[in-house]
C-alpha cells in the first residue's frame, strides 16, 4: 500500500515539472537577448553586473515578510471590492473608419491605447487576448473586453513600454504582426519580436534618452521610469520605459514606474506637454517604488505640467488588493494644478484631442 502511494505522488510530482516546463517553455514567455542585441545591451550606461538598473535605489518588495509569505498573503489575502460586481459600462467604435487627419486617442482598457497624432497611428501596450500562459494571470473585469485585434486598424508605430505580462501580450503582438510598421521598444524587448516572427527592420530599439525621429514631423523620445522587467524567472534583462511622441501634439506615455525626480527632468527638456497618460493603480505599500502611490501621482502631475492628463492602468485588472474603483476616484478627488485638465473617459471613447470642451461622465 505504501509503494502505490508513493509511486501515486511520484506519477504527480512528475506530471507537475512537467507542466510547469511546459509552461516556461511556451513562445509568449519569449527569450533572452543574445548576439548582437546582447553586445548593445551590455554597453547601455543602464547595464550593470548583468541587468539594467533604475537611476535610483529600487528594491521592488520592501515588506518585512519572505518572498513566500508576500506570495501566500496576495493570493489568499482578503480584499474587498477587488472586482466589480456588473459590467462595467464601455463604448465600442470602429476604429478602421476614425478619420487619419483627426488627433485622437481611444483608451482599450488598462493600459492598452490606440492615439492618432498628425495622421499616424499608434499603439500602445496593447492587451487584447486571454490565450493560455497570460490567462493564468490575468483576469479581465466583466464588460472590458470590447476590443480584440481583428478590431484594430493597420498601425504606423506600436509602442512596447516594457515586457510585464499586462503591457506585451504575446497573442495581440501574434496577430497584428502584419499591420503593424515599426515597433518601438525598450533596448532587449525587440528579441521577443524578432522570436515571434517580426522582421529586424520592423524593429526600433531605444535606450533611455535616445531619439527617433522620423522626417521633420515625428519624433519618439524614450524616456527614463523607475520600474523592472521580465515575463518568466529573471528579471531586468530587458529595459522599461516611458515615452514623449512628438508630431502634431505632444503626447507623455508613462508606463509603469514608482515617483522619483525625472518628472521634473521630463518637464525641463519637454515645457509643452499636451497630454500626459499616466499610470494610476495597481498599487501597494510594499511595492511602493516601482509603482506609483495615490498620493504620488497629483505630485508627478504637477511636475510635468501637461495642459491635459489621463490616467490608465486600472479597471480591467485585479493586479493588487485595492478596490478596482479606487484609482478613478483618487485621481477624480486629487487636488491637480488648476491649468492641469483631467479627462476620464470610458473604455473605447472617443477623445478628440482638438477639443478643450469634451465633456466625460463619471462612469465608474
Amino acid at each position: 500500500m505504501k509503494k502505490m502511494i508513493l509511486i501515486i505522488v511520484l506519477f504527480i510530482l512528475i506530471c507537475l515539472i512537467a507542466t510547469v516546463v511546459a509552461t516556461l517553455n511556451h513562445p509568449s514567455f519569449g527569450r533572452a537577448p543574445r548576439g548582437e542585441r546582447l553586445e548593445r545591451i551590455e554597453h547601455s550606461p543602464h547595464y550593470r553586473d548583468g541587468q539594467f538598473r533604475n537611476s535610483s535605489a529600487t528594491p521592488v518588495m520592501v515588506s518585512d515578510k519572505g518572498f513566500f509569505q508576500n506570495l501566500i498573503s496576495f493570493i489568499f489575502g482578503k480584499a474587498k471590492n477587488l472586482k466589480p460586481e456588473q459590467n462595467l459600462p464601455a463604448v465600442k467604435i470602429n476604429l478602421h473608419q476614425l478619420n487619419r487627419k483627426e488627433d485622437v486617442l481611444v483608451w482599450l482598457g488598462h493600459s492598452s491605447c490606440f492615439l492618432q497624432l498628425n495622421g499616424k497611428r499608434f499603439l500602445i501596450d496593447p492587451v487584447l487576448t486571454s490565450k493560455f500562459p497570460a490567462s493564468l494571470m490575468l483576469h479581465p473585469f466583466k464588460g472590458t473586453d470590447v476590443y480584440t485585434p481583428d478590431d484594430i486598424p493597420d498601425i504606423d508605430y506600436l509602442i512596447i513600454t516594457h515586457d510585464h505580462w499586462d503591457h506585451l501580450d504575446y497573442g495581440t503582438v501574434k496577430s497584428l504582426m502584419d499591420r503593424i510598421g515599426k515597433v518601438v521598444c525598450p533596448l532587449g524587448v525587440g528579441e521577443d519580436f524578432e522570436y515571434w516572427g517580426y522582421p529586424l527592420n520592423k524593429i526600433v530599439e531605444m535606450d533611455w534618452n535616445d531619439v527617433y525621429s522620423i522626417g521633420s514631423d515625428l519624433k519618439i523620445n524614450c524616456l527614463p521610469t523607475r520600474h523592472f522587467s521580465g515575463r518568466g524567472l529573471t528579471r531586468n534583462k530587458t529595459l522599461w520605459a516611458s515615452f514623449m511622441i512628438k508630431s502634431s501634439k505632444t503626447v507623455y506615455i508613462s508606463g509603469d514606474g514608482g515617483y522619483d525626480a525625472r518628472f521634473t527632468e521630463i518637464k525641463k527638456r519637454f515645457p509643452q506637454i499636451d497630454l500626459a497618460v499616466m499610470e494610476n493603480g495597481q498599487y501597494n505599500k510594499d511595492w511602493r517604488y516601482i509603482h506609483m502611490m495615490p498620493d504620488e501621482l497629483p505630485k508627478a502631475i504637477d511636475d510635468l505640467q501637461p495642459q491635459e492628463v489621463m490616467t490608465v492602468h486600472n479597471s480591467k485588472y485585479a493586479l493588487s488588493k485595492h478596490p478596482w474603483y479606487e484609482p478613478m476616484n483618487n485621481i477624480y478627488k486629487a487636488s491637480l494644478p488648476k491649468s492641469v485638465r483631467l479627462i476620464t473617459p470610458m473604455m473605447g471613447e472617443t477623445v478628440y484631442l482638438d477639443k478643450a470642451n469634451q465633456r466625460f461622465k463619471k462612469w465608474w
